[in-house]
């Protein structure tokens, strides 16, 4: 059975001997959503991977992101007879040099991450500029679930003891506790995270 939250914080303040005046819950879920960022970052696991579809707006060579995603895993192009091509990953700068404008047209071939658009939120810059209203299918990596008194996600039913090891580590940090328990759970964190590593490129074998 998945451990609750507010057993949860209990066991972050018992472990830290200190109380709720110092470790609020405020403060702990802080550190819950850093370990949660940090694992995805460095983890890409399935219960994170997702996929969205659009369509090519004919002349415009920017592609909005789903609002969730927080790294993009690979773009496809799919054409009106459903054949799938992958678009390659470059650099703004060899997009720029590639098609310097919207009037090099055609189907995409490559896209770029680029800064965030007011009006359209976080886009990619395609090239060549999309000659058809092909659809275009964004494998990416989404913003992973916080773990709260009224959510449980993976880690918090999975990987309980990895959680905790990482807000243990950056309890400590937060405390300037001692040195010897700060590396002790961050080298047990550290393990934790490789070993969920190697446990989801198992899955996938």
């Amino acid at each position: 059975m998945a451990i609750t939250h507010s057993n949860f914080l209990t066991q972050v303040r018992n472990y830290t001997e200190v109380d709720s005046n110092v470790l609020t819950d405020t403060i702990i879920q802080d550190f819950i959503r850093s370990v949660e960022l940090d694992v995805a970052g460095k983890v890409d696991y399935d219960d994170l991977r997702k996929y969205a579809t659009s369509n090519f707006t004919v002349g415009n060579r920017y592609v909005s992101l789903p609002g969730d995603a927080i790294i993009i895993r690979s773009v496809q192009v799919i054409d009106s007879s459903n054949n799938r091509t992958f678009l390659e990953k470059r650099d703004t700068s060899f997009i720029s040099e590639y098609a310097p404008n919207d009037s090099t047209t055609g189907t995409p071939k490559y896209y770029a991450n680029w800064e965030d658009n007011v009006q359209q939120g976080a886009v990619i810059l395609v090239a060549p500029t999309p000659a058809s209203a092909d659809t275009v299918q964004i494998n990416y990596i989404k913003s992973p679930p916080e773990f709260t008194s009224t959510t449980n996600t993976y880690l918090s039913t999975n990987q309980e003891s990895m959680l905790l090891h990482g807000v243990l580590t950056e309890a400590f940090s937060f405390l300037k506790g001692p040195d010897n328990l700060y590396n002790l759970y961050q080298k047990k964190y550290t393990e934790e995270v490789q070993n969920f590593a190697l446990q989801q490129m198992g899955r996938r074998r």
